[in-house]
């Protein structure tokens, strides 16, 4: 079912949209967090930390790919907002066309250079051929990865989070299913869990595919539609590149952080690992209403309502502030005994350090839902450029931090590396995003004002 956000109060359509999208998240977040309590349970502490070693370069590749996902679907929200159904068709054609090629030249890349890029992080020598064994096949599978993101996003666009939502619930449940068939029955270790997560995500992506082209005729494209224009994939290349960009200039500081937790050892690198699992899962809501506030602020830009992307990015805000302190209280509760989900209860050291290492990162939480609101608001607006710049700082600061002071100051450093990145981004967007809100409202007042004098006369 399609869904306008640009009619009735912002803050009842910011949840409802956002709750789907927010489960279907958590979902994607819990079949990941199924692979790292399958290896770390059923295999071993050395399988645990190999998995965790490869988090910042699969975030490298692909957040670049699902940059580009996201990106490509910006335009077309921004169409159906305006009302104009068949140039939206025409930019989701060309998308297609634009995700196609980033697919088959980010596959050959990253399958080629993986084994040097976990050399380079200084992987520990005991766990860098799991690692491999591992990400490699996520890597293989990025053209189904880049297909399910690509579905979810045009109905996004659309205002339908719930779709992608059941395509992600049916996903989990295989792909738990496939990590224990994978790992305990067949014994293929570390690289069945990458396998499970390939073959899971393609289900979701080819029925979510199907059910599009059955039951949305609003995407059922007419007699030129589907024509190759590279003046429309330039104008998506100009939005999704950056934003891709952004998510891989990131990456770069966190491979510069795994890189230097790597050369700590490998029980600081299982303490990451199990940390970073609990955290993706905290921070997910935060993020989720980012996503929102791109569809939200894309729309109504569409429909020529800046008040509004205003009224809304406000209520955003207050949402993200009052669900950042309270996951910031759960994880200072319940971090310890959440370890136990990765690691056996002997295993103190690595719980010790999982616990201090988010116990310091949760103290940034409303600081890290600013920076996920504001950068995808401006990025739905179509500033994809300034968020990349974001980027970069998050990339300086993290380098400064991993490069500088951890090897002086060790694992404490490490643990305020991310917090620091996040503090840095957010400063600049905050700053960004008031003067572009103020450049458009001047423009949309001086437009309305124009209008009465006309009408006036």
């Amino acid at each position: 079912m399609v869904k306008e956000m640009t009619h009735g109060k912002p803050l009842s359509l910011i949840l409802g949209f956002c709750l789907p999208m927010l489960l279907g998240n958590l979902f994607q977040q819990l079949y990941s967090m199924v692979d790292t309590i399958i290896v770390g349970k059923f295999i071993d502490v050395d399988s645990l930390a190999a998995v965790g070693s490869t988090g910042s370069v699969s975030f490298l590749i692909i957040g670049f790919t699902t940059g580009i996902t996201s990106g490509s679907c910006i335009l077309p929200a921004q169409h159906f907002g305006g009302g104009n159904y068949s140039e939206m068709r025409k930019m989701i054609a060309n998308a297609i066309y634009l995700c196609a090629i980033t697919t088959v030249i980010v596959t050959a890349l990253a399958v080629s250079l993986c084994y040097p890029l976990l050399q380079i992080m200084q992987t520990p020598a005991d766990i860098i051929d799991l690692a491999y064994d591992y990400i490699v096949v996520i890597f293989g599978g990025i053209c189904v990865t880049m297909m399910y993101n690509l579905m979810a996003g045009i109905l996004r666009a659309m205002g339908d989070s719930r779709t992608p939502l059941y395509f992600l619930i049916l996903s989990s449940i295989i792909n738990i299913g496939l990590d224990l068939l994978f790992i305990i029955v067949f014994n293929m270790g570390v690289a069945g869990a990458g396998w499970a997560t390939v073959i899971s995500q393609g289900i979701s992506g080819v029925l979510c595919l199907i059910y599009m082209r059955r039951s949305y005729p609003i995407l059922r494209f007419e007699k030129g539609e589907l024509a190759f224009s590279g003046n429309r994939i330039l104008a998506l290349t100009r939005i999704s590149v950056p934003m891709g960009l952004q998510f891989s200039i990131t990456a770069i500081g966190s491979i510069l952080l795994q890189s230097a937790v790597n050369s700590l050892g490998k029980v600081y690198v299982a303490a990451v690992t199990a940390a970073s699992k609990m955290q993706n899962m905290m921070v997910a809501p935060m993020e989720t209403l980012g996503i929102t506030m791109a569809t939200y602020g894309g729309q109504n830009l569409g429909a020529g309502k800046i008040p509004r992307i205003t009224q809304g990015m406000h209520r955003a805000f207050a949402c993200g502030l009052i669900y950042s302190l309270a996951a910031a209280t759960v994880v200072w509760i319940f971090s310890g005994p959440l370890c136990l989900l990765f690691v056996d209860a002997e295993e103190t050291e690595v719980i010790s350090q999982a616990v201090y290492f988010i116990g310091i990162n949760a103290i940034f939480y409303p600081v890290l839902s600013i920076l996920f609101i504001t950068r995808n608001g401006l990025q739905g607006l179509g500033f994809s450029l300034l968020p990349m710049m974001a980027g970069a700082s998050e990339l300086i600061a993290r380098a400064v931090v991993s490069l500088g002071f951890v090897p002086v100051f060790g694992f404490d450093a490490a643990c305020f590396a991310s917090p620091v990145a996040w503090s840095a981004a957010t400063v600049f967007l905050v700053i960004i995003y008031n003067i572009k809100m103020h450049g458009m409202k001047k423009k949309y007042n001086e437009v309305v004002d124009s209008g009465k004098l006309a009408a006036d006369s």
